[in-house]
């Protein structure tokens, strides 16, 4: 799906991707996933436009598009918001003399007939998520003891219950 055909590319000196992938493809699995606490509501828009370089480069430019449905770090509350991120990535042919992948540099086999954008595209959009969201600047999360949102309701556990573990530091500072 995200597969920029390297022909076309040749022919035309520039050739462009422009998809809506499913909050539920497959692509996705890594990027949100209930771990991550980050699910998509709806299909992520990615729009590149890719071209040669004179050195035999490809640079990859466009924006990828989503609406995310984010847990409230505090108080776990669906939190629902935009991304908008314009991604720059530049493919060199393993064949180069500079043939080596960085962090800003991939690598692409220069004799196949497509280059597979998928995990690129998957990498940029994970790093431009904002893992810290929170509902409200003012939440006052969840109870550490009893787990009772604290935005909701009060709770009854105190917070002057010291750790036991921390005895001997105690001990430490008052002498």
């Amino acid at each position: 799906m995200l597969r920029l055909d390297l022909a076309k590319l040749a022919r035309n000196g520039s050739a462009e991707v422009d998809v809506q992938v499913p909050a539920d493809d497959p692509l996705w699995l890594d990027a949100g996933g209930p771990d991550a606490g980050v699910t998509f509501d709806g299909p992520v828009g990615v729009r590149l436009r890719a071209s040669h370089a004179g050195t035999g480069e490809i640079v990859v430019r466009g924006t990828v598009e989503a609406a995310l449905l984010q847990e409230c770090r505090r108080c776990l509350k669906p939190v629902p918001g935009t991304l908008a991120e314009e991604v720059t990535m530049v493919f060199v042919p393993s064949t180069s003399e500079n043939a080596e992948e960085d962090g800003d540099v991939r690598l692409f086999d220069d004799h196949a007939a497509e280059l597979d954008l998928s995990d690129s595209v998957r990498e940029e959009l994970l790093l431009a998520i904002d893992l810290f969201v929170v509902c409200d600047p003012e939440c006052k999360g969840l109870c550490p003891r009893c787990g009772t949102n604290r935005n909701v309701e009060t709770c009854s556990c105190t917070t002057a219950e010291a750790d036991p573990r921390w005895d001997a530091l105690r001990a430490l500072k008052e002498e």
